[in-house]
């Protein structure tokens, strides 16, 4: 049975919002989801990636959360 390996990208939008992709691996393969609009996709190579390019072109979410404080 394949191990299953969860993780996050989330950023912050000019507004302040958090926007989060979860990404999930299972074996080789990785899901990525949204939280924020829903949308997913399959990928086996450079998920995090994918996820960073969706937050900021669907959300405009480009702020790491720890890059806003202070």
């Amino acid at each position: 049975m394949p191990q299953i390996d969860r993780s996050k990208v989330s950023r912050r939008d000019r507004q302040g919002r958090e926007h989060v992709v979860r990404v999930q691996r299972t074996g080789a393969q990785r899901t990525i989801s949204c939280d924020t609009c829903g949308w997913s996709r399959s990928t086996q190579f450079l998920p995090w990636l994918k996820a960073e390019e969706h937050l900021a072109e669907a959300h405009q979410a480009t702020v790491e959360p720890a890059d806003d404080k202070g």
